[in-house]
């Protein structure tokens, strides 16, 4: 199970961006957090650049793996049928579902959910 945001468990740099411009302010091979933005991930893409995208939608997630994105990242509820659907389609990104504490890390691997991120790195 990934675990992103952890204090027991070391993590590589994350940073939350909202358009392409903010991307020359990171760190170099750093991983992109932004919430699903079309121009974003082809741009991404293109660069290969390391991204994480919040998703609201099926929909959202499927583009996100087709485009590269090294994770989908969406709430509790639309995770478990996001990881349906990309074990049923073998997706390479990995499913993360938003948590506020470590409380939540057993419900969320009982779900069989890839992973989770915590929220205070969703924020800028």
């Amino acid at each position: 199970m990934i675990l992103i945001g952890d204090s027991l468990i070391p993590h590589k740099s994350c940073f939350f961006i909202d358009s392409i411009m903010d991307i020359e302010n990171t760190e170099p091979n750093s991983t992109l957090i932004f919430n699903y933005d079309e121009n974003i991930l082809l741009f991404c893409r293109k660069n290969d650049i390391k991204c994480a995208v919040i998703v609201n939608s099926i929909k959202e997630a499927i583009y996100c793996n087709a485009l590269n994105s090294k994770y989908i990242i969406c709430d509790k509820k639309l995770a478990s049928s996001i990881q349906k659907v990309a074990e049923n389609y073998i997706f390479d990104s990995k499913v993360l579902a938003i948590i506020e504490t470590s409380d939540e890390i057993e419900k969320v691997a009982l779900a069989e959910i890839d992973g989770v991120i915590y929220s205070h790195l969703l924020n800028k």
